[in-house]
């Protein structure tokens, strides 16, 4: 494929967007109490894996068992985390996205509470609250407690949504008087296909080089469960709680922007293909109660039913989408369909050519630098096809690899933020009703399937100092002054000038 010309007809494709963002805006332009906020995950900051009644997660298993790093210590945060709110205060934050570990709360996975489990959760909605920052939490971030897995399957076993529904019921009733907006599953659709398709992440099934598994089945069988789980807990929230907390419930999923390699018939069929498979498999049951009609077709008895009850449950049972965007793609289709063996890939009928200056670290680690009309047509697409339902984009970032000076000097992360914000205010210029947008990440973290390789954060950490020492990188500068209103950063000789100014590692 020319690639030059691939990606001209790929731009031309896209969803509106006009040229590159321009830098000509301010926090101001944005809504009135629209959100701009930072996130981390329980296993990815947290730390103190096995203190205070904690016991392992499927992430605990998976990485042990394979000799990966992992996040027995990560940032520490477990103990931490008032010095990490008043960074978050220092930085300007509206809201704070993380989410809760199973496993800390209920080590069981069902049945008697931790109390120092439940008290550190307390203690940190409290610290946010106290400090004006939003709480949006995120229920199941991929680490369910191992004992559910190794009892009956987790996922894979409908007894989940029972044990799910009461781990939730317990978060509602101890934090909700503090917590407006709660996310019951982190990205489900690359939970799903990574976990059960790939066997790349847990509980690390598949049909290929896995110990167990069956990527023909289990990722739809999955994607249902959790679809069933989420509505449980909505219905849940509605019937016992909303009333008294006035928060929302809302479903996360990982949106690629998707463009057709040509400007063929079969090209743009299979683009819509690629929507309907990775993102209509959930939000068409959330929206519309049921399945895409192309998943219904191409997947068959695979894929599971909804009875009528069910299928009503499902239905505008999400208030909000909460979306992660790292990734452009343009899609070609392939002709005939994959015969014989069968899985999530060869059911979709295409090839994935990312838009991406690293295709080799797999997907859920794919980031692209110069492609933000993705993240304007994704939004577009969800108000167009979907109803334009209210979105929280909850990860949107750039990793930077290297040392603390290189970290440091983080020019192209900011270079990348501007022109994301950017592309969400065309979007909500447009119509989109998006509320909030959440930079990945806080600060470097244990990132899930990179260890300690790829650092997102906005804030450097010292992973060789027993401290485990934050320090600002200009990105955070850079941030801080946009929430802030300060327009002097701003374009590239902002940035210059950003350089110049904070040559120090405080604020």
């Amino acid at each position: 494929m020319d690639w030059v010309l691939s990606l001209i007809i790929t731009i031309s494709l896209a969803l509106p967007f006009t040229g590159r963002c321009s830098y000509d805006y301010s926090r101001s332009d944005f809504p009135e109490g629209f959100a701009f906020g930072s996130g981390a995950s329980s296993y990815q900051w947290e730390g103190a894996a096995d203190e205070d009644g904690r016991t392992p997660s499927i992430w605990d298993t998976y990485v042990h068992s394979r000799n990966l790093d992992n996040g027995d210590i990560a940032c520490d945060g477990y103990h931490k985390y008032k010095e990490d709110v008043q960074l978050m205060l220092e930085t300007g934050l509206n809201a704070f996205k993380f989410s809760i570990s199973w496993s800390r709360l209920i080590p069981n996975g069902r049945g008697p509470v931790n109390p120092k489990g439940l008290q550190f959760y307390k203690n940190f909605i409290q610290e946010l609250v106290t400090h004006g920052i939003e709480p949006h939490v995120t229920l199941y971030h991929y680490d369910h407690p191992q004992a559910l897995e190794d009892e009956y399957g987790s996922w894979l076993n409908r007894t989940i949504i029972k044990d799910f529904t009461a781990y939730v019921d317990v978060c509602f009733r101890e934090f909700g008087s503090h917590v407006k907006f709660w996310t019951t599953i982190n990205e489900a659709n690359i939970f799903t296909i990574g976990g059960y398709n790939d066997g790349i992440t847990p509980p690390g099934r598949c049909s290929g080089n896995c110990m167990s598994g069956n990527s023909s089945t289990e990722p739809y069988i999955v994607g249902h469960n959790l679809l069933l789980a989420h509505a449980s807990a909505s219905r849940l929230y509605r019937q016992k709680y909303k009333d008294m907390q006035e928060g929302s419930v809302g479903f996360g999923l990982f949106a690629i922007g998707f463009s057709p390699s040509t400007t063929s018939k079969d090209d743009e069929i299979a683009t819509q293909r690629a929507r309907d498979f990775y993102l209509g498999w959930m939000l068409g049951p959330l929206v519309f109660g049921d399945y895409p009609y192309v998943m219904r077709r191409t997947v068959g008895s695979r894929l599971p039913d909804f009875s009528e009850e069910e299928s009503e449950l499902v239905k505008g049972s999400s208030d909000f989408v909460g979306i992660t965007h790292y990734t452009a793609a343009i899609v070609t289709n392939i002709k005939p369909y994959f015969s014989g063996y069968s899985d999530f890939y060869s059911d979709t009928g295409i090839t994935l050519t990312y838009l991406c200056n690293d295709s080799s670290t797999g997907l859920l680690l794919e980031t692209c630098d110069d492609t933000p009309w993705a993240m304007e047509g994704v939004l577009e697409y969800i108000k167009q096809s979907y109803g334009n339902p209210p979105v929280y984009i909850l990860e949107n970032g750039k990793p930077i690899k290297g040392d603390f000076q290189q970290q440091q000097k983080d020019t192209p992360r900011i270079e990348y933020l501007q022109v994301y914000i950017g592309a969400v205010l065309k979007a909500v210029r447009n119509g989109s009703d998006t509320r909030g947008y959440f930079v990945w990440s806080l600060m470097d973290l244990y990132e899930l399937l990179d260890g300690y390789g790829s650092s997102f954060g906005l804030y450097y950490v010292n992973f060789s100092d027993p401290h485990l020492t934050r320090s600002p990188k200009h990105s955070a500068h850079w941030y801080s002054a946009f929430i802030k209103g300060d327009t002097t950063f701003r374009g590239s000789q902002g940035i210059a000038q950003l350089q110049s100014n904070f040559s120090s590692s405080s604020f």
